[in-house]
């Protein structure tokens, strides 16, 4: 009956995921199934910790967090939760080796969130590395089923993935982040004064993120690499939007990729897929 309670957990991992982002289920499901619970886990682990500090905001949200993490630890150490995402992540944690460090690095950049307005350059690098590299990390270390040689040759690359995700995301919410949280992420930004310069500036190292990350998802094994060729579309053509706008436009409103795009970028990646494997 263990079985059945582990795949509930999962269920509710992968519904928490189809939840909160079509973009990232669509990924998910060109997944070879081995992938697909795993990577719901992740995801759905590390949507809810960003809730906490995003959301949360009649709540103590440091008491919040430093529970969540204490909680995750007991789940991890004991191998079971009855919390069922955190059971699905520590099933995910304990079954692919998924290292402490790059889940401490998450919770910090997590934290950063409950005490920092303005990033400096530094600052910016580590967030960037806990809340969207490590990410990219623990999705590799499933794809690469454990294989030390694999995770390390392909690491960078899942790096500047996750670095152009996370950076496009600041892009498009630079507007909610700033009149909603009080936040601007990029160093040596004032949101009343964004401009064209620096927008080429943060584009130019979007660009090279995508560019090297590209090389790093031909080499993905076969069974993952659809699904985060298809992530990489999508998130490319909002790229391309964003930058065909002034600074001006972004500030005033969220940048989205449409559905019906969506379908057919989702149909192209299938199609162009089968052209990428180094």
């Amino acid at each position: 009956m263990m079985d059945l309670y582990s795949d509930t957990c999962f269920e509710c991992s992968k519904l928490i995921t189809k939840r909160y982002s079509t973009s990232f289920s669509l990924g998910i499901k060109a997944f070879d199934k081995k992938y697909r619970s795993p990577i719901y886990a992740v995801y759905g682990y590390v949507r809810y910790a960003d809730e906490i500090v995003d959301t949360f905001h009649n709540h103590d949200k440091v008491k919040l967090f430093d529970a969540f993490k204490a909680d995750t630890i007991t789940a991890i150490e004991q191998g079971i939760s009855l919390n069922p995402v955190l059971h699905s992540f520590q099933d995910t944690v304990n079954r692919y080796n998924i290292p402490m460090h790059l889940v401490e690095a998450f919770w910090k950049s997590m934290e950063m969130d409950l005490d920092i307005n303005k990033y400096e350059e530094n600052s910016y690098k580590e967030y960037i590395y806990g809340s969207a590299e490590v990410v990219g990390l623990m999705c590799l270390m499933i794809f690469c089923d454990g294989v030390a040689s694999e995770y390390d040759r392909l690491s960078p690359f899942a790096k500047s993935l996750g670095a152009a995700f996370q950076k496009i995301n600041f892009l498009r919410d630079i507007k909610s982040d700033y009149q909603e949280r009080g936040r601007v992420y990029f160093p040596n930004v004032e949101f009343t004064e964004f401009c064209e310069t620096q927008k080429k500036e943060i584009e130019l190292d979007i660009k090279k993120d995508f560019d090297h990350a590209y090389e790093g998802i031909k080499q993905l094994p076969e069974g993952a690499r659809l699904g985060v060729y298809i992530a990489y579309r999508y998130y490319l053509d909002l790229f391309r939007k964003i930058k065909n706008l002034p600074a001006s436009e972004i500030s005033k409103k969220r940048i989205r990729v449409g559905d019906t795009r969506k379908a057919l970028l989702f149909v192209q990646a299938i199609f162009k897929n089968k052209f990428l494997a180094a």
